[in-house]
């Protein structure tokens, strides 16, 4: 039995090795498509919406071995990336504000960020890998009922909310409590929007969503009503606006990147497992960073797909 579980570590290894070396090899190609995983509740046991924190951890560490490495949406948004050459950028997003996604527990006389939640994997993982790179966006529920009500620890939320944006995490708008937006007119889907933004200003002040996720996926009417506007007093605007599936999302440099309709991969076994796979497969598909923040390096065939305006970046064709 000892022998079967060093050779399974020993092949486990190897396997990560070959994949780690591989990423590294990978030609720069910033017009490659970038993956935004959605995942939902860390908890279990692993069902459609769950996903376990030990699963979860093994995402992170496929993801590391594979030479992907975190940045946040906004950094997407604004086409600041900045992970190492060679290197693959991925967008971690949580929708509901589920409590195992943040989770306190009382241990050794004080309270503790829960090791078992998404953040407590999180940490641990950046602080074993720090090069892996920092980043998520939690798409919080405000005023929904319990489990979903910012994490289920109305004496934590603040500090939570605190945590994240103090620590390099994003905060997204999900509205109030998960409305679906087209069922209601433009009144409704406005104070959805604008009073989401002000729950989380209470325990954030100033802090203002630049992304908003749809509860369901589901568009409203019109979808400037969710993207700029005010209602009660409260202003809110929103740089883009994230659907629930649709695969990878085009490159930030390309003419096909759309923020209005950013599609996501659901972070379930089955469909992060084909993603990568397929990247694998299909190395040339994949975003590979050149390492430089102020250039854009791009296939010379694949120039005319860049966008128009990429001003003060400068373009370098291979």
């Amino acid at each position: 039995m000892k022998i079967l579980l060093v050779l399974s570590l020993i092949l486990t290894a190897a396997l990560l090795l070959i994949s780690y070396t591989g990423a590294a090899d990978l030609i720069p190609n910033e017009l490659g498509r970038v993956m935004i995983l959605e995942y939902h509740k860390i908890d279990y046991p692993e069902e459609r919406w769950t996903r376990t924190p030990e699963n979860f951890r093994r995402d992170l560490e496929t993801l590391y071995a594979k030479g992907y490495r975190l940045i946040n949406l906004g950094d997407l948004l604004d086409r600041r990336i900045q992970v190492p050459a060679g290197t693959t950028p991925v967008v971690l997003t949580f929708d509901d504000s589920s409590p195992g996604q943040f989770r306190y527990v009382e241990a050794n006389g004080s309270v503790q960020i829960d090791p078992k939640s998404a953040i407590g994997v999180l940490e641990a993982f950046i602080a074993e890998k720090p090069d892996f790179g920092r980043g998520g966006t939690f798409y919080v529920l405000p005023g929904a009922s319990k489990p979903n009500r910012l994490f289920n620890q109305p004496e934590y939320e603040g500090r939570k909310l605190q945590y994240l944006v103090s620590h390099g995490y994003e905060i997204g708008n999900h509205t109030l409590w998960h409305a679906n937006l087209a069922k209601y007119p433009e009144a409704t889907v406005r104070a959805q929007v604008a009073e989401a933004q002000v729950w989380i200003q209470r325990h954030v002040p100033d802090y203002k969503t630049r992304s908003i996720a749809l509860p369901h996926g589901v568009y409203p009417a019109d979808v400037s009503w969710v993207l700029h506007g005010s209602a009660k007093g409260t202003t809110y605007n929103h740089d883009a606006v994230l659907m629930v599936a649709g695969g990878p999302a085009p490159s930030p440099f390309s003419r096909t990147f759309d923020p209005v309709r950013l599609p996501r991969i659901q972070a379930v076994e089955r469909d992060l497992a084909y993603w990568l796979n397929y990247f694998d497969k299909n190395p040339n598909e994949r975003f590979v960073s050149d390492g430089d923040a102020n250039s854009v390096t791009v296939p010379a065939a694949s120039r005319d797909r860049l966008r128009a305006e990429l001003r003060p970046l400068r373009v370098v064709e291979r």
